[in-house]
């Protein structure tokens, strides 16, 4: 990861730098990162970026039930099959594509999601 900022749309913040699009295999292993959260001063939050169905989503690291970290393990994010994202904590599962929680004591909650692309072979979120 590189963590280069570059300028935002419009003047809606900067893109944060966070790794090389093919670092993120659909369904594997998610790329964590620090996201600058500017309504707390700036103070970085942890975040991770997964694809799911060829699509990269953005989230910061907080379970909606507890405010712990999802991963078991640095960058595993994925329950066995893939398909959910799931709190390593106490299991809550939520859709990669919405954040939404499906399962678990935080149900109908969501991650709090990042704004993100892929631009020029590289994953960025917007600051």
């Amino acid at each position: 990861m590189t963590g280069q900022e570059t300028a935002g749309p419009r003047g809606e913040g900067a893109w944060l730098d966070v790794c090389a699009a093919r670092e993120l295999a659909d369904g594997g292993d998610g790329v964590r990162f620090d996201w600058p959260d500017a309504a707390r001063g700036g103070a970085p939050q942890p975040a991770f970026a997964v694809r799911h169905h060829g699509r990269v989503f953005a989230y910061l690291n907080r379970c909606a039930h507890v405010p712990v970290e999802l991963d078991w393990l640095p960058g595993k994010f994925f329950d066995d099959s893939g398909l959910y994202l799931i709190c390593a904590t106490h299991g809550a599962m939520y859709e990669p594509a919405s954040g939404r929680c499906v399962g678990g004591p935080c149900r109908g909650a969501s991650l709090i999601a990042l704004r993100c692309e892929e631009h020029d072979g590289r994953v960025r979120v917007l600051t």
